[in-house]
């Protein structure tokens, strides 16, 4: 498996951080646990997304949004600071997140020539051409496919599969993809929580809303009867692997623990696994203490083959 890593994928705005839940060095932690792991590859984005790329994707009006700091603070929720000057918001924010959407970019080409692909970053699925919202500035799996598009890697008829395990529903991919049919999601979220959008949520093919306090049994239950719905053959699928799943994350409500995390996983993989279709897992949201044990725990699960050690009892994912 490739995994996309860069450390400019950290975001931090010193005391600033306190003023958002997200941990925005967790990449690091992450990449720290897993750099030596047999089975991977770690790979780095060259640059990060350009402006010009960024701007073939979006509207007119949201070209001149996307530098204007009181719009970009709304969308990042943190509140509006007067002294904060734009540039440092673009070094310290937007420039992180657009080699994330490097990343994306460059794990959709993996992917799409048959190598599975891990992006520690991206996975912004409440953005859209139009909109930026919800900690989610540009959208990253519209850009991507963009791109592939423009090297001929995707036609408009290829099949897209995207699989969203966040614990909020993905209304930024529902819209970005409101009227194309050649692309399926699944969504399986929060539903008393944000977004409320039954717009977004009617978009979605197959739509599991779950109640606030789900426990990890019932949640990777839900999610196999949804996966068992999948068939078909798909040119590439994203699995927005947020870790905001955990009992331990304020901003999800949902119940699950490190382990069940990992297993829910497991269980998309394994379903994408079958039916042969590459996939591109994406960070995500996640916003409590354990996200990044989560992530090390389901990579280092997706690439220890313990199958092939029928000798050992109890493996831990530990090493390959």
């Amino acid at each position: 498996m490739n995994i996309y890593y860069h450390p400019q994928y950290n975001i931090s705005l010193g005391l600033l951080n306190y003023l958002h839940p997200f941990d925005g060095r967790k990449f690091s932690t992450v990449f720290n646990a897993i750099e030596s792991l047999e089975g991977i590859n770690i790979k780095q984005p060259d640059n990060p997304a350009s402006q010009a790329i960024i701007n073939d994707f979006v509207d007119g009006l949201q070209r001149r949004l996307l530098h204007k700091k009181r719009y970009i603070l709304r969308a990042l929720e943190i509140p509006y600071i007067p002294l904060l000057p734009f540039s440092m918001i673009d070094k310290r924010i937007l420039l992180p997140m657009r080699w994330g959407v490097a990343g994306t970019i460059e794990a959709s080409k993996a992917a799409l020539n048959g190598n599975n692909a891990w992006n520690l970053s991206g996975g912004y699925h409440h953005a859209t051409p139009r909109n930026s919202q919800g900690f989610c500035i540009y959208n990253d799996i519209g850009i991507s496919l963009q791109e592939a598009s423009t090297a001929g890697l995707v036609s408009e008829t290829d099949k897209i599969l995207i699989i969203d395990i966040d614990a909020h529903h993905g209304n930024g991919n529902a819209y970005t993809f409101m009227n194309k049919k050649n692309v399926t999601i699944l969504d399986i979220y929060n539903n008393d929580i944000y977004p409320q959008n039954n717009l977004t949520k009617e978009r979605v093919n197959i739509n599991v809303p779950l109640t606030a306090g789900t426990d990890g049994h019932e949640y990777n239950t839900a999610l196999q009867s949804a996966l068992n719905k999948l068939e078909g053959d798909y040119r590439i699928a994203y699995v927005i692997a947020g870790t905001d799943v955990l009992e331990s994350d304020s901003l999800g409500g949902l119940g699950l623990s490190i382990t069940e995390c990992v297993e829910r996983d497991k269980l998309v993989y394994e379903k994408l696994q079958s039916l042969s279709i590459p996939a591109v897992f994406l960070g995500g949201g996640g916003y409590s203490r354990d996200s990044a044990q989560a992530i090390i725990g389901s990579i280092k699960s997706l690439v220890c083959d313990v199958s092939r050690q029928p000798s050992q009892k109890n493996p831990k994912y530990t090493s390959c």
